[in-house]
């Protein structure tokens, strides 16, 4: 069974009341800060895509085909391949800005995706990223754990436990600018 972040016009329809109380903000900071070949990693049904500033030239991956295809709707000069964060189909040093937005809490593994993340990304790019994460709150925490197993079934993937900012630390990457709000993070790194 799908989960309800592979539905399009379910996934959709929770961004739109995500945004309407203030997620639209963080995202449009996310985007904004692009710069040079960027690319959308986990990009989904493209809600990002009209956020980047005209000069960003936007590479999106994502897996689900429907997704990609409402993306191209939003934004039709974007170019969009069909891949895995675990598993990027570019060289070396590719992107100046790599963006990453809430998709870090459902790749499988995690760890290889920002792996990869950071040899796509050039030494003097920068990695911008809009993550909910473990609460530091302790029974915040441990209701994420109870809940996890249930919600990462029928979300399709997210693990709402994760500690999704000290896995980007342990891969090379250093915080230049953080915000926190309850349990999301919004984080623009750099390549140690």
């Amino acid at each position: 069974m799908r989960g309800l972040e592979q539905i399009p016009w379910i996934y959709d329809a929770m961004c739109a009341i995500s945004e309407a109380t203030g997620l639209a903000r963080w995202r449009g900071w996310l985007a904004r800060g692009a710069r040079g070949l960027t690319l959308d990693l986990g990009c989904g049904t493209g809600r990002n895509l009209p956020l980047f500033p005209a000069e960003a030239r936007v590479v999106g991956i994502d897996l689900p085909a429907d997704s990609l295809r409402r993306a191209r709707k939003r934004e039709p000069r974007a170019r969009l391949v069909r891949a895995s964060a675990e598993a990027l189909p570019f060289r070396d040093g590719t992107f100046d800005t790599v963006v990453g937005g809430l998709v870090l809490c459902s790749v499988v593994r995690p760890d290889v995706a920002i792996g990869e993340v950071h040899r796509v990304l050039r030494d003097d790019g920068e990695l911008r990223l809009l993550e909910h994460v473990r609460s530091v709150t302790r029974w915040k925490a441990r209701l994420q754990d109870l809940l996890q197993p249930a919600w990462t079934a029928i979300s399709g993937g997210c693990h709402p436990n994760r500690d999704t900012e000290a896995a980007v630390l342990r891969r090379g990457f250093a915080i230049v600018e953080r915000r926190a709000r309850n349990d999301m993070r919004r984080m623009a790194l750099r390549k140690e």
